[in-house]
């Protein structure tokens, strides 16, 4: 279970202090400060700008066969708020525990891919699941919201059955569901991966780092952003009646958003819009704000 949230680093450090003199959360005093600034050209998409490519662009979306509406955050470029990796990254920042010391993906041929579902460089194995495709889009919320083509993500996450490659017993010798991609020239990646399972303790969500370059994405000390976004609660129950899902239909019923560790505080940031069926798969759109 991941329990420890990463701290926030923005700039403006003296506003930053005063607000926790008033014993507010960081994440609460972060969340009022961007508030307050939303009104600036900095700060505002006023509907969105120019560079913003038309597919990632809107704030609803039919999620499903039964005709729902689900609503995410494309459009905003707010930054998104900074989230524990948790204990499966794979980025060379921590052990997955086998003894053989820190364990990463970012510097081995291959994990340059759109294409997550398989292993890679040796192993073979492929994540079996409803399909998914993830679209983010990558944009300067210091920068009146322009896309930042170039920058780089790295995203993983759990199998069906809640098991993260190198790190869980029976795929510790398996290493997919990760991958980076570069963002095209409007600040757009695309990952085709399967759904998420939900793993007791936890909603289920999707890790990601974010780095200025692809050739600085080999270490995770050049990081720039750390977060995790989720799905609606419409899109999930859909998904977990599907075959190979049973558990996470069970562990699902005993967590929400609002106990998550992670998402408990609110996810206007880190809640994609979904189109698609359970059949014929899901596309997953969200906006990322990052400070450029």
């Amino acid at each position: 279970m991941e329990t420890n949230r990463a701290a926030h680093g923005h700039s403006l450090a003296d506003d930053l202090a005063a607000m926790m003199r008033m014993n507010a959360s960081r994440r609460q005093s972060l969340r009022w400060l961007l508030a307050g600034a939303s009104a600036l050209p900095v700060l505002g998409c006023g509907g969105g700008s120019s560079t913003t490519d038309t597919s990632m662009a809107g704030t609803s979306a039919s999620s499903g066969t039964s005709g729902t509406s689900t609503n995410g955050s494309a459009g905003s470029c707010a930054v998104i708020p900074e989230e524990t990796g948790g204990p499966y990254p794979a980025d060379g920042t921590n052990s997955n525990g086998t003894g053989s010391g820190t364990t990463s993906v970012l510097n081995l041929s291959g994990v340059v891919r759109g294409d997550i579902r398989a292993s890679f460089n040796g192993p073979t194995a492929v994540a079996a699941g409803v399909p998914l495709t993830i679209k983010l889009q990558i944009m300067n919320a210091n920068g009146s919201c322009a896309a930042l083509p170039g920058y780089a993500v790295y995203l993983w996450h759990c199998d069906r059955d809640g098991n993260y490659s190198l790190y869980s017993s029976g795929v510790t010798d398996q290493n997919y569901l990760r991958g980076v991609q570069e963002a095209d020239s409007h600040g757009n990646v695309t990952f085709s991966t399967i759904f998420p399972g939900c793993y007791a303790g936890r909603m289920p969500h999707v890790h990601f780092e974010v780095y200025p370059t692809l050739a600085s994405s080999v270490s995770a000390a050049n990081r720039i952003k750390t977060s995790q976004f989720t799905f609606p609660m419409a899109t999930l129950n859909e998904v977990y009646a599907s075959a190979g899902y049973s558990a996470s239909v069970r562990n699902l019923a005993q967590i929400s958003y609002a106990t998550d560790n992670v998402f408990g505080d609110g996810t206007s940031l880190q809640m994609v819009a979904v189109t698609g069926n359970a059949t014929d798969g899901y596309v997953a759109t969200l906006t990322v704000g990052v400070s450029a």
